[in-house]
């Protein structure tokens, strides 16, 4: 097992046994999955980025001052 700390910005060094095993390199991302309190974590494939790039152009939509204070206590 791997171990890193998270630091005051949540920023975490992945283990070099990681980043062999997945292949990653500097600057390439990683998906995350929350499952069952359980995470899993892998190299985004470009698919992947491709995605988050469609859905975050559609968020925008979800951030106005309206939207916040209707969900602001859920």
């Amino acid at each position: 097992m791997e171990m890193s700390k998270i630091t005051t910005k949540y920023q975490a060094t992945v283990p070099a046994d990681i980043r062999a095993a997945l292949g990653l390199s500097a600057g390439d991302s990683l998906a995350w999955e929350v499952e069952d309190g359980e995470v899993r974590v892998r190299k985004a494939e470009p698919v992947d980025l491709a995605f988050a790039a469609a859905v975050s152009a559609t968020l925008d939509e979800w951030m106005s001052d309206a939207d916040e204070e209707a969900y602001r206590d859920l």
